[in-house]
């Protein structure tokens, strides 16, 4: 498994927010650059059982699912398309019902359209899970961690509601160690 991988996001839907990082920098890092990557962050995250088919379409379509994801649970007013996109792949999700129709001889027939399976559906219940905290009304609860060089996104399920990093191990070690190295070396501030 890649050392890249985080799972602090508390929710399958801010960990794929969090495959792309340094989101403070000029240039974020992208952690799905290949459909390999999809694939293998799929079988990571434990949301398929074996790494499934990912094409370039599948990928791109990922990229764009996951800024979605990011907007619509965060941003004060998304954008239509943003909700749009997260809707039309939670509705994945679950399979559709058959569709009555009438053939040629007047006969009554039910067809089953064909349901999301392996990395699409893996994709359709990460856009279910952020519709679930919009319908929790927990979107508010979603964080970005507050070290200056992280920007992983959390759910804060504190009991006070004031979090402040995506996990203590990872920035609160290191923003309270900054601080006292900072202390011990001025002096002057003791």
């Amino acid at each position: 498994m890649r050392q890249d991988w985080i799972w602090h996001g508390g929710r399958p839907c801010l960990d794929l927010v969090n495959t792309l990082r340094d989101r403070w920098s000029a240039t974020p890092r992208e952690l799905l650059g290949t459909a390999t990557d999809l694939a293998e962050w799929l079988q990571a995250a434990q949301l398929v059982d074996h790494p499934p088919e990912v094409g370039p379409e599948l990928l791109a379509g990922t990229r764009e699912l996951r800024e979605a994801v990011d907007h619509v649970l965060r941003d004060e007013w998304p954008r239509a398309e943003d909700v749009a996109l997260v809707d039309e792949w939670g509705r994945r999700a679950v399979p559709p019902p058959a569709r009555l129709r009438l053939d040629e001889a007047g006969r009554l027939r039910a067809d089953a359209p064909p349901a999301a399976d392996g990395a699409e559906l893996a994709l359709a219940l990460v856009a279910a899970d952020a519709i679930a905290l919009v319908a929790a009304s927990a979107s508010a609860q979603v964080r970005i961690c507050a070290h200056e060089r992280c920007g992983l996104r959390f759910l804060d399920r504190s009991p006070a509601r004031n979090r402040q990093w995506c996990s203590m191990r990872r920035c609160g070690n290191r923003t309270k160690a900054s601080r006292h190295h900072a202390r011990r070396s001025d002096p002057g501030r003791l």
